[in-house]
């Protein structure tokens, strides 16, 4: 029993961060796209205010995933967050950058006030759409660990070309998805250019990431990989030719299809390991060896059946309330 619950847990666990990436991913989006889509103050706002009553919500995802994995893998967690210690600490610096700059940006007139928190936004989403991926692309590829499944390695080894390749997919995938997702929530010229833009970044995002998930399908691919990779990449394609049409419901909706597949796959191949060592497989973690114990994945279990429903009710709710598109008249209109 307590093997297919800690199954079942590693799912959750993939669900949890699904959710993450695809609601965190598109705020990513939209905070790299400031500079290419802003081309005034006005233009800057509407492009902030499309996400401004969810991207606090959408950021709680990556909280109960990190909780969800500390109480069902305890030893994957202390593993991960001491051996990516720094990875992990700048994305969150990097999020606390980005959440003071989106509360302080409107605090005063000036110019250069709001510049300076403008910029912190770009970098707040840049980097931890860069590094999430490459965190991901290590775990799938595995780390050095010791006997007691401790990291061995340093930064550098992190930062392998496998890994920045991960990283770099991310980034664009991300951009790309906040790029539609600002068409879909603005009209007239900045929605133009949105589309525009995204078709020129989704191009290269389609390139990079059919390398990343080739690479990863060679070295690591399972049968349930390369049928999740299969879904993202005709996805991807798929909403990139929405884009072209006008169709941003449409490709919004596949470039969340991507995101999501794109990580059942890297769990996918992953499993049934969840932190394979690359100097020994015997020093593997993996879900068995991993996991808390019976009754407290029971527990966690009833937790979640209670109270997952209500908040996928409430997040749904949230989006339906705010459903309808920022218009620059709104936002100079809110101004006076």
């Amino acid at each position: 029993m307590e093997m297919d619950l800690a199954t079942l847990w590693f799912w959750i666990v993939a669900f949890l961060f699904v959710g993450y990436f695809v609601l965190d991913g598109f705020d990513f989006g939209v905070g790299m796209s400031l500079p290419f889509l802003g081309r005034d103050d006005t233009d800057r706002r509407v492009l902030i205010n499309t996400i401004g009553p969810v991207w606090d919500l959408n950021e709680t995802w990556v909280i109960v995933a990190g909780a969800a994995l500390f109480a069902a893998f305890p030893e994957w967690y202390a593993t991960l967050f001491s051996g990516f210690y720094l990875a992990l600490l700048l994305i969150l610096l990097a999020l606390i950058a980005r959440g003071v700059s989106f509360e302080y940006r409107h605090k005063r007139p000036d110019s250069k006030w709001k510049a300076w928190f403008d910029g912190m936004i770009v970098v707040g989403s840049a980097v931890p759409a860069l590094l999430w991926g490459v965190a991901f692309a290590n775990i799938v590829a595995g780390v050095p660990l010791d006997a007691d499944h401790n990291f061995t390695g340093s930064l550098l080894t992190l930062l392998n070309p496998y890994a920045l390749l991960g990283g770099v997919t991310t980034l664009l995938l991300f951009f790309t998805h906040g790029v539609v997702f600002a068409s879909l929530k603005t009209d007239g010229d900045l929605r133009e250019r949105a589309q525009r833009l995204a078709t020129r970044s989704g191009f290269v995002t389609i390139v990079v990431a059919a390398a990343f998930l080739l690479w990863t399908g060679l070295a690591f691919g399972t049968f349930w990989f390369w049928v999740f990779a299969a879904i993202a990449a005709f996805a991807l394609i798929g909403g990139w030719l929405m884009n072209l049409r006008g169709s941003e419901g449409v490709a919004f909706t596949l470039l969340a299809v991507t995101v999501a597949t794109a990580v059942l796959a890297l769990f996918s191949a992953l499993f049934p390991d969840v932190m394979p060592a690359s100097n020994d497989p015997a020093n593997s973690l993996t879900i068995e060896n991993a996991s808390s114990t019976d009754y407290t994945l029971t527990v966690m279990t009833w937790v979640a059946v209670f109270t997952l429903p209500i908040v996928l009710l409430y997040q749904g709710w949230t989006y339906w309330v705010f459903r309808r598109r920022v218009t620059r008249a709104s936002v100079e209109a809110s101004a006076h």
